[in-house]
């Protein structure tokens, strides 16, 4: 409803510059926001207060205006000027029921299709040679469910899996590698909990070895080169990676594929041509044997020029120069609208850099949107990033189980003589919706303090408390097997049922508004909110035991849109619903 407005208010708008009232060329955002209290009607927009400085008019005359070139509309009852220009709609309740009704019948909930676009969403991106840790989590899930709600609402979305599996971390493992092979002539387990070793080991030999850190440093040139022999080992370390990643993926319900996976290594015979372009277009400068491109908008806090660093001194390329390759190819192969990089905020820099000199280039379409979804951090009680006990990085796969056996525990605790193997499938998915749901609800942009008590808790915007609400909804059904719904209407005569109604009502927009910011935590407040108005109707209005049989079947397609609507706001965020608890 909100978005038809709008375009009873665009159609308004358009009506006024035929009438010279307003500039041809004058272009405004049509905002239309729901109101808080609802005896100033059901939406209402500032539009006229927009328009006073090029109409050269009182605001609530143009109000007036745009109100006389309103297209007539069934759905509006009636429509009014409030304050110093503010125009309020109430919207018929026979419209109401009749989009909620369309919402029922629909399997897209009645959501009204945008203009398509071909979206890439660049997430998870785990470096390779390393298991993936808690600092994974974030990109995952919160692109994940991003990439859902886009493709729900109609839109083609290309994942794009831009794992690390190049660059100084594989120098720094295959120069390892070869020492072990040195040292005893045979060649090591390539298993992932080795792979780990592996990394640790190098690690420290490139820390404590100036001759190992050259060697390493030469490796990544001759991995980048096409050595064969760096290669072999090189994919070898990334099939038992990749393998690692794909069953935590599968354990988070997380939608990304093989098929998604396009590492920095893709981009490497691109490299070179980047730099060529580069220096045609007359973008590089040298720093210490560096090419480098320096941006008049980016300084350091002394006012000193910041340099996005092309290729460095030895001929080793970094991330800015794969990025490019990325986007370029992005923009030019995939034909991206969009493209969506879900990276920790501390990248921010770096993406503004980059996005700026990939257009400065002409590497993108200029019409093409590059957007930095960036996010917080995870933490610890003590406010810093989540550690184990002995202060190491906490590996995804354990803090899973960990979820998984407290969920087991709790669930037990309310099921003693439910049979083991239900619990377990219960614990499974209440665990894992836990951590994500917990992580998806808070403001991407944010760092939060992750707490299993928190997230396991029945009470609040938690996980368990939207399962045991849909559970408590689905309920109604299995206890009225025998009603007919075909021939029934809806009807919202009490206040209660209103305010569900009313909140049913705006699943599209919420979804309209995560989808544009990236943002879950909105969609999760909405389903937090939903479950509360149900509670309230459920406690106000009796379903099963209601007054007369009409009213009973009207309150069970109430019920029975509030089920659907939670079930499809939990599998956009990747949450698995379960019918019992």
């Amino acid at each position: 409803m909100k978005s038809h407005i709008q375009s009873l208010l665009i159609q308004a708008l358009d009506a006024l510059k035929q009438q010279g009232v307003i500039p041809t060329d004058f272009e405004a955002r049509v905002q239309v926001d729901r109101t808080k209290d609802k005896t100033h009607g059901d939406f209402a927009t500032n539009l006229a207060m927009m328009l006073t400085k090029v109409a050269r008019k009182n605001p609530r005359e143009i109000a007036q205006q745009l109100i006389d070139a309103l297209p007539q509309d069934s759905q509006v009852a009636k429509v009014e000027i409030a304050g110093p220009g503010f125009i309020n709609f109430f919207i018929d309740e026979n419209a109401l029921t009749t989009q909620l009704m369309t919402a029922l019948n629909d399997d897209r909930l009645g959501v009204q299709l945008p203009e398509p676009q071909t979206v890439v969403v660049d997430y998870s991106s785990p470096n390779l040679a390393k298991e993936m840790h808690v600092g994974h989590l974030r990109s995952t899930i919160i692109g994940d469910s991003v990439v859902r709600a886009l493709e729900f609402q109609g839109h083609k979305v290309i994942r794009q899996n831009h794992v690390g599996d190049w660059g100084t971390q594989f120098g720094m493992l295959l120069a390892y590698m070869e020492e072990l092979r040195a040292q005893n002539g045979e060649q090591a387990q390539m298993e992932l909990s080795d792979l780990e070793t592996f990394y640790r080991a190098a690690k420290v030999r490139f820390d404590e070895s100036e001759e190992f850190a050259t060697r390493a440093r030469k490796l990544v040139v001759s991995l980048q080169s096409g050595d064969e022999y760096c290669n072999k080992l090189w994919r070898e370390f990334n099939d038992i990676s990749l393998s690692h990643c794909h069953e935590v993926y599968e354990r988070l319900g997380v939608s990304l594929t093989r098929k998604d996976v396009r590492g920095e290594s893709t981009y490497n015979d691109d490299l070179e041509q980047v730099v060529n372009d580069l220096d045609a277009k007359g973008l590089l400068s040298e720093s210490d044997g560096a090419k480098v491109v320096f941006q008049d908008e980016f300084k350091t806090k002394d006012g000193e020029p910041l340099p996005v660093i092309i290729q460095k001194a030895d001929g080793g390329y970094l991330y800015a120069t794969s990025d490019l390759a990325a986007m370029r190819y992005r923009s030019n192969v995939l034909k991206a609208d969009r493209a969506l990089y879900f990276v920790d905020l501390r990248q921010a820099l770096h993406f503004q850099q980059v996005f700026k000199l990939a257009r400065t280039a002409e590497f993108i379409n200029p019409d093409m949107s590059l957007e930095h979804m960036g996010f917080g951090t995870m933490n610890g009680d003590d406010g810093r990033p989540f550690k184990t006990r002995s202060g190491g990085v906490v590996k995804l796969v354990d803090l899973l189980t960990e979820a998984e056996t407290r969920a087991l525990e709790l669930v037990r605790s309310k099921n003693p003589d439910m049979d083991q193997e239900e619990l377990e499938r219960i614990a499974k998915v209440v665990g894992i919706s836990s951590v994500k749901y917990a992580d998806l609800s808070k403001n991407r942009a944010s760092d939060y303090i992750f707490s299993f008590e928190q997230m396991l808790s029945f009470e609040g915007n938690t996980a368990p408390y939207l399962l045991y609400a849909y559970t408590r909804v689905a309920g109604i059904f299995k206890r009225a097997t025998d009603i007919d719904l075909s021939d029934a209407t809806m009807q919202l005569d009490h206040d209660k049922e209103k305010e569900l109604g009313n909140k049913l009502a705006q699943f599209g927009e919420v979804l309209s508004r995560m989808i544009a910011k990236g943002q879950p935590h909105a969609l999760c407040g909405y389903l937090f909110e939903l479950a509360g108005a149900f509670s309230s109707f459920y406690e106000a209005c009796p379903v099963l035991a209601a007054e007369s049989e009409e009213q009973k079947k009207s309150r069970l397609l109430l019920s029975q849109l509030t089920a659907k609507t939670l079930k499809q706001g939990l599998d956009l965020l990747g949450i698995e619903t379960l019918e019992r608890m």
